[in-house]
């Protein structure tokens, strides 16, 4: 969960003191809505004293903040990386076609990444997606002919195109090519 516990709790006091703040609320507000000692408060905001699990779930309950979040290294300055050989693909869907997922999961038919690997006379044929749905193709490599509902477009290398995805479309490779595809969901 935590790499480095000591300098996450290092943190513990000043973000239980910013999240009291916050709210605009004094120590005896916060012991008062807690039922944790103004004084134990006190000394947690100072780092001179370590709460407990029951204490820290009060405090939090009190300041209406995440019990995870307070305790979570700083989202913003962690880079997340998922190496190549992890990355979930899809393998049964379409013909003489590699499909890797670059999307976290919880984007799931809102936003979707996908690296698209072609072999020649490669196909992805898709079914129509949610009403207003649509794709943003990139040819990295090669060139792929792509068809939307009765509309068909020849890319290249560097040429990206937008169409509409709540109608049958499809990608086809003349020879092997790569291609970054988003989907944005209505």
């Amino acid at each position: 969960m935590m790499e480095n516990t000591d300098a996450i709790l290092s943190l513990l006091p000043t973000r239980l003191k910013d999240a009291r703040r916050a709210k605009g609320l004094s120590l005896d507000a916060v012991a008062k809505l807690s039922g944790v000692s103004r004084s134990m408060v006190s000394q947690i905001e100072r780092g001179e004293s370590s709460p407990t699990i029951s204490t820290l779930w009060n405090l939090t309950k009190a300041l209406q903040v995440d019990f995870a979040g307070l305790l979570e290294d700083d989202q913003e300055s962690r880079v997340e990386v998922l190496r190549s050989g992890d990355v979930p693909a899809i393998d049964n869907h379409g013909t003489g076609c590699s499909i890797r997922i670059l999307s976290p999961p919880e984007q799931a038919g809102r936003h979707e990444v996908y690296d698209l690997r072609f072999n020649q006379d490669g196909v992805l044929d898709s079914l129509p997606h949610a009403q207003g749905a649509r794709e943003h193709l990139t040819v990295i490599e090669g060139r792929l002919t792509v068809t939307s509902g009765d509309a068909i477009e020849q890319l290249f290398e560097g040429d990206t195109a937008r169409y509409a995805a709540d109608v049958p479309h499809k990608i086809h490779s003349d020879g092997s090519a790569r291609a970054f595809l988003v989907v944005h969901g209505a």
